[in-house]
């Protein structure tokens, strides 16, 4: 499988750091029940087994010392990308993996993306904490967005330059 355009990870595994045994790789059908449990653990509102199974040929899996630890989900089209979900296992969460992999999956980009866009919840405020550390910035909200337990909440979109 192969992603629409591609990410060089050969250069994104190059950019985690050796002390921590972190592979990146393209994630295959034998990573779903994987995926999925974490996704389960670290969502509110978690994506079905068969939405996660259509994002397979666009999602990376972080891996510790042969263990799936995490996974992302990135969209490329022409000069843009967006990153619909990513995520790490919560036993192993504290120890900076996900700014590791956010950073390694944005030096993986092709020199062709302009842009990088996400949204998250207004209650992630780690997400959010983090996402303002690497460089994006808020361009917008979307009322009403996410479902959550008491109703509904809204989402923070941010985007961040990648051109050089």
């Amino acid at each position: 499988m192969k992603l629409p355009l591609a990410l060089d990870l050969v250069n994104a595994n190059a950019c985690l750091p050796a002390s921590k045994s972190l592979i990146i790789r393209q994630s295959t059908a034998d990573d779903l029940s994987y995926i999925s449990t974490i996704e389960q653990l670290t969502s509110v509102n978690p994506w079905s087994n068969r939405q996660l199974n259509n994002c397979l040929e666009q999602s990376l899996v972080l891996i510790q010392e042969e263990q799936l630890i995490g996974f992302a989900v990135i969209i490329l089209v022409e000069d843009q990308a967006e990153l619909h979900n990513i995520a790490i296992n919560p036993q192993v969460q504290g120890q900076g993996l996900g700014r590791f992999f956010l950073q390694a999956l944005i030096e993986a980009l092709p020199v062709t993306i302009k842009q990088l866009y996400l949204e998250v919840r207004v209650s992630n405020y780690r997400a959010i904490r983090l996402y303002h550390r690497m460089g994006f910035s808020k361009i917008a909200e979307r009322k009403d967005y996410y479902r959550n337990g008491l109703g509904r909440e809204d989402a923070v979109i941010m985007a961040r330059n990648c051109a050089t």
